[in-house]
C-alpha cells in the first residue's frame, strides 16, 4: 500500500496547490470555500473511480485515454448549482493519460489529510453503538475537540455489537469506551 499512497501523494499535493489558490474555483469567495468544493468534488470523483463499470472502461487497453476522461466526467454527478471547472477537467485527463484515475480514492484521502492539516483539524470517525442525536453528536463533538486540541470532522457508524458507548479514531488516536472493550479488558483480567 505504501507505493500506491507514494503514487498518489504527488498528484493530492498539486490539486491542493490548485484548490487554495483563489483563482481556481469557479465559485466566488474565500479559499475555504475552494478548498471545500474541491473536496467535495474529489469525494463524488473517488466514488465514480471505484464503480465497477468504471474500472473496467479504465483498464480496458482498447479504449483511449480521452475517451477514457470524456466517459468519466460525464457520468460525474454533480449538484445543479456545480459545474465542473476546466482544472477539474484537466486533472481528470491528466489522471487518464497516465492511468492513475483508479486513484482516485487514495489521492483523495491524501488531500483531506492535508485540507485538515492546513485546517488545523482532523477526521474523526466515531462508532456507536446507537444512533446519536444532533445534540449528542455536538456534545462529543465539543468534548473531543477539547481533548484532541483541535477541530475535529467526524463521520458517525452504528455497530450495535459495541454494546453501548462510543469508539472514536483520530488519525492514529484511539479512544474506546464502549461496554464491549470494558468487557474485553474484563476478561483479560480474570484469565491472567
Amino acid at each position: 500500500m505504501a507505493e500506491i499512497a507514494t503514487i498518489a501523494r504527488p498528484y493530492a499535493e498539486a490539486l491542493f496547490r490548485v484548490a487554495k489558490s483563489a483563482k481556481s474555483a469557479k465559485v466566488d469567495g474565500p479559499t475555504t470555500t475552494n478548498l471545500a468544493a474541491w473536496t467535495e468534488l474529489l469525494s463524488v470523483m473517488s466514488q465514480v473511480a471505484q464503480h465497477a463499470d468504471i474500472k473496467r472502461l479504465v483498464q480496458n487497453p482498447k479504449v483511449s485515454a480521452a475517451m477514457v476522461a470524456d466517459t468519466f466526467i460525464a457520468v460525474l454527478k454533480l449538484p445543479p448549482q456545480q459545474a465542473i471547472s476546466e482544472e477539474a477537467k484537466n486533472f481528470i485527463h491528466t489522471l487518464a493519460n497516465y492511468q492513475r484515475l483508479l486513484l482516485l480514492p487514495d489521492i483523495k484521502a491524501q488531500f483531506d489529510v492535508l485540507k485538515n492539516a492546513w485546517e488545523g483539524a482532523a477526521d474523526a470517525n466515531i462508532s456507536s453503538a446507537f444512533t446519536l442525536t444532533e445534540s449528542q453528536v455536538s456534545d462529543l463533538r465539543t468534548t473531543l475537540e477539547n481533548k484532541f486540541g483541535r477541530k475535529l470532522n467526524p463521520s458517525i457508524t452504528v455497530d450495535p455489537s459495541l454494546i453501548g458507548g462510543v469508539r472514536v479514531v483520530v488519525g492514529d488516536e484511539v479512544l474506546d469506551t464502549t461496554v464491549r472493550a470494558k468487557l474485553q479488558k474484563m476478561q483479560l483480567a480474570l484469565t491472567a
